[in-house]
């Protein structure tokens, strides 16, 4: 019953969202469209502000992919992984993820099509996708956005939460599976 109702409410919840919310500013006597258009003109202003920012993100990843710099850190960190159980194949998915969404997502995809979508790691790469974020990009772009130059504890804060995503997938889905 309780999965029914989920099903329900995921199947609804888009569209009601997408025609309660300008409904409601109707009956409040707000001009949707116009509001709509404020805000997609100061949206565009972001866009332009940050994208220096994006463009030293994207170059400083790619340089880190291309030096091969990710290839030598996977294989000096190998041996920790597997004495720690955690499955070698799936750190430098760990590692790609705080840098780069398309990165780690073409590294989730070929993972899932070479062990195959049911295996275990496949399942466990999924999951951490799922459940990290790409930490120095969402720095980079919104701290950058609104001229932030100290992160103080913003970054170990994050990259602790990506570690701790990291494991708990780890975890999960080798008792799930």
């Amino acid at each position: 019953m309780i999965r029914e109702i989920l099903n329900q409410v995921s199947l609804w919840a888009i569209p009601l969202l997408l025609v309660g919310i300008p409904l409601i500013g109707l009956v409040r006597g707000v001009k949707v469209y116009d509001v709509f258009i404020d805000g997609a003109k100061e949206g565009f202003n972001v866009a332009v502000r940050i994208i220096p920012f994006l463009v030293g993100i994207l170059v400083a990843i790619g340089m880190f992919r291309a030096s091969g710099a990710m290839d030598l850190l996977t294989d000096a960190l190998r041996p920790a992984m597997a004495a720690i159980r955690f499955p070698p194949e799936l750190l430098p998915l760990g590692i790609l993820r705080t840098l780069s969404g398309s990165g780690s997502l073409a590294l989730t995809t070929d993972m899932v099509k070479r062990y195959g979508p049911d295996s275990l790691i496949a399942r466990t790469a999924a999951t951490m996708y799922g459940s990290s974020e790409t930490t120095f990009y969402v720095l980079a772009v919104y701290f950058g956005a609104v001229g932030i130059k100290r992160t103080r504890h913003a970054v170990p804060a994050a990259l602790i939460g990506d570690v701790v995503a990291a494991i708990a997938a780890v975890g999960i889905c080798a008792w799930l599976f």
